[in-house]
């Protein structure tokens, strides 16, 4: 953990920017085999495009049947790009290639490649590149549309670590214990949030994706970022969801939007107490409770998984959904809100994991 951070100047009200670390491992991923689809995963770009942020749970080994679970929820949304959390290669194999494979079994081609970090990234279209990048928080690639459109897509899965939003509900993001009592320093909150690693990986991609639009490429960020929304955070949720009366300038969600990145379903859904789009955590009722309980005396509803999107005339967002259960884990238990009014893909079969997930639909000319 870098030791860079010493205090907070008018509760984050200036950022520090920094040059992107370049350490490359192209070394090591020129010694990993070329793990893209055939060209048999090519289709024509018909100006929409599908997009899915799923945190997979362990590649969905903590579900029985997960691995298939995810594959058909890939299926269901029918999305045409896929960031998915949680990599890890178990048993020494590729999930990037099992994913792959397995999708192609149920008639649907992706282009993918290998990577060692804790992302993976399907398309339907072309991966023309994958990029190095100095985090192994992000994944990074190129995905070509058609002759003059190309993507700049990043997977993100940031630290999970230092979860200060569990301070103002009485818990420690650290040791995940019980405090004596909530913590409401904002000052405090964001301290602990800032000895994560989560900004160092914005900053990171802030300055890597700055260079893709340079060139011309359109941006998406998406996954799970282990840290919630200045935009859910706010005067009308202050006494919600075991805020204690916080309103917190998330680092991260500010930095994007002071860099002119979209949350995609705060565009769709500006309004956080009738649309709080929880995606943490997930009521699956084809697990223990007890393994989806992590603060069983608080409300720790969140929304920690976003797909961000940069601003450009050519991007426009059509839609934007909640992929998985509409229940929430509450206070210890699974609870169903009925007076929420987000819209949900329900799943179809079993789900993979403790987390929902966002699928966004764009339009893109």
């Amino acid at each position: 953990m870098l030791n860079k951070k010493t205090a907070l100047k008018f509760i984050f009200a200036a950022f520090v920017f920094v040059t992107s670390c370049k350490c490359s491992n192209e070394d090591n991923e020129k010694k990993q085999p070329d793990e893209n689809t055939t060209p048999e995963a090519m289709v024509d770009f018909n100006g929409e495009l599908k997009v899915l942020a799923l945190n997979m749970w362990h590649e969905g080994t903590a579900v029985n049947g997960g691995f298939d679970a995810i594959a058909d929820i890939i299926l269901q949304t029918e999305a045409d790009i896929v960031m998915l959390c949680e990599t890890a290669n178990y048993n020494e194999t590729i999930f990037s290639n099992r994913i792959k494979d397995k999708m192609k079994a149920l008639g649907v081609a992706y282009y993918t490649f290998h990577s060692a970090k804790s992302s993976t990234i399907l398309s339907k279209y072309p991966i023309v590149s994958k990029p190095a990048i100095g985090t192994t928080s992000l994944t990074k690639c190129i995905v070509k549309l058609d002759e003059s459109k190309q993507l700049a897509v990043y997977g993100a899965h940031l630290d999970y670590t230092h979860y200060a939003c569990y301070l103002p509900r009485g818990y420690d993001g650290i040791t995940w214990k019980k405090l004596p009592e909530p913590i409401t320093n904002i000052n405090e909150i964001l301290q602990q949030n800032l000895d994560s690693g989560r900004d160092e990986a914005i900053e990171i991609f802030v300055n890597d994706a700055a260079e893709e639009q340079k060139k011309g490429n359109m941006v998406l960020l998406a996954g799970d970022f282990n840290e919630p929304s200045h935009l859910d955070w706010t005067e009308t949720t202050k006494d919600l969801y075991d805020h204690n009366g916080t309103v917190v300038p998330w680092h991260n969600s500010v930095t994007l939007q002071e860099s002119g990145y979209l949350d995609a379903y705060r565009v769709k859904y500006p309004d956080p107490v009738t649309h709080p789009g929880f995606t943490w955590a997930a009521f699956n009722t084809d697990v223990q409770l007890s393994k989806l309980v992590w603060t069983p005396e608080a409300d720790d509803r969140d929304r920690i998984d976003f797909i961000y999107f940069n601003q450009d005339a050519r991007l426009t967002l059509n839609d934007v959904i909640i992929v998985g259960p509409s229940g929430c884990i509450v206070n210890g238990q699974g609870k169903e809100d009925t007076s929420l009014q987000d819209k949900f893909l329900l799943p179809q079969g079993k789900w993979p994991t403790d987390h929902k997930g966002v699928l966004a639909t764009f339009k893109i000319e």
